[in-house]
């Protein structure tokens, strides 16, 4: 495998953090700051760098690459693979009828079935994440692959202003973009890991009405005002205040719990707009974190994604999510730098800071919808 990356700063020429190689067809990953991937001439630019690259583009909320994190950049990683190849697909869930409603699960599940099956060994998978229910779509995906196959991926962001995402694949990022890179290959090694860092706190309630990943009330009572209970004088600063005390929800039979991140709050209807889809009767608390926290938990993500495998990883994708940047602040490059301490200096580190997190739980194969998580995917040939 040979990588080569490059950063660009809004309206400076664009910088080689390695050396400059000529790749033959490479993966290029191209992820960056909504603004500056709006820019109509953004795909063409690449594309002179990379004449026969396959460009695949995700909007950030903060790009991640082996030398920094940062905010108002894009970060280009191509990747030439020797032993290896890919497929990429994409599909778009806005339609020319404004008000026809996004079947989310049809939307993964044909996604991911556009990939030739025959030695498919990983998907990473780049969804739009202004208006996806994440746990529909990977619900879809999983259908795709009868829960026996490793996908992992990202929602894309947009900063702290959840105003809308964009992607694409060899054109210039657009709306409503999902797209799924399908790697092949005998001696393909794939592994991953997922951890989050918060912690519990208050007293465990019950989903009472709930419809999709809107929570309408806990314990009866209307959800919106207990959380506004909860968080005293914080909840003036709200719907932005909310990452930072996401909801801790029991998966039904009570055997994982999951991270929900609130992207919004409706105060009319006295509820909140949660990142995945909510159940009536599961059970649900509070939770908040700390810099030290957070950064711990990147580190087991990192010690977890080597533990079993037989080769020492050529490329890290890390995806963190929005709300575990807030909490870091002036500290984020921490969580990064704890990832690539484990790693190793012989992966290439590059991602994303997302709207949600896309991987399995440890130990299982179907992929979930996570929020307020570090995912990390080792590949190597």
């Amino acid at each position: 495998m040979k990588t080569v990356q490059l950063k660009k700063h809004k309206n400076t020429d664009w910088k080689y953090l390695s050396e400059k190689i000529d790749l033959i067809a490479p993966l290029v990953l191209v992820f960056g700051n909504r603004y500056l991937l709006e820019d109509k001439s953004i795909f063409e630019e690449i594309r002179t760098i990379f004449k026969n690259g396959h460009i695949v583009f995700g909007s950030a909320c903060g790009d991640i690459s082996s030398e920094s994190i940062d905010d108002e950049t894009i970060t280009i990683t191509a990747i030439e693979f020797e032993k290896s190849s890919f497929v990429i697909k994409t599909s778009n869930v806005l339609s020319e009828d404004s008000d026809a409603k996004i079947d989310s699960f049809s939307v993964g599940k044909e996604l991911i079935s556009q990939l030739p099956k025959e030695g498919l060994k990983h998907v990473f998978v780049l969804s739009e994440g202004s208006f996806i229910n994440g746990s529909q779509l990977t619900r879809g995906m999983n259908a795709a692959t009868d829960n026996n196959l490793l996908i992992t991926g990202a929602l894309c962001g947009d900063d702290a202003r959840f105003e809308k995402t964009i992607s694409s694949y060899n054109e210039n990022p657009k709306p409503g973009e999902m797209v799924a890179i399908g790697l092949y290959g005998e001696t393909l090694e794939v592994t991953f890991s997922i951890n989050g860092g918060w912690t519990p706190f208050g007293p465990e309630r019950v989903v009472t009405k709930s419809k999709g990943n809107i929570l309408y009330e806990l314990d009866n009572l209307p959800a919106l005002d207990l959380y506004k209970k909860y968080l005293g004088e914080k909840s003036k600063e709200l719907p932005g205040a909310a990452l930072l005390y996401p909801l801790n929800v029991k998966s039904e039979d009570g055997t994982n719990t999951i991270v929900r991140s609130i992207l919004n709050i409706d105060e009319e209807e006295n509820s909140m707009i949660l990142a995945g889809d909510i159940v009536e009767d599961t059970k649900v608390q509070l939770m908040m974190t700390n810099v030290d926290n957070i950064v711990n938990a990147a580190e087991k993500a990192a010690i977890n994604a080597l533990e079993f495998r037989k080769k020492k990883p050529e490329l890290a994708i890390l995806v963190s999510c929005i709300g575990r940047k807030l909490v870091l602040d002036q500290r984020v490059e921490e969580e990064v730098e704890e990832v690539m301490e484990v790693v190793g200096d012989t992966a290439t580190v590059t991602g994303l800071y997302s709207y949600g997190e896309i991987a399995p739980f440890i130990g299982e194969n179907s992929c979930q919808l996570h929020n307020q998580t570090m995912t990390v995917t080792l590949i190597s040939e």
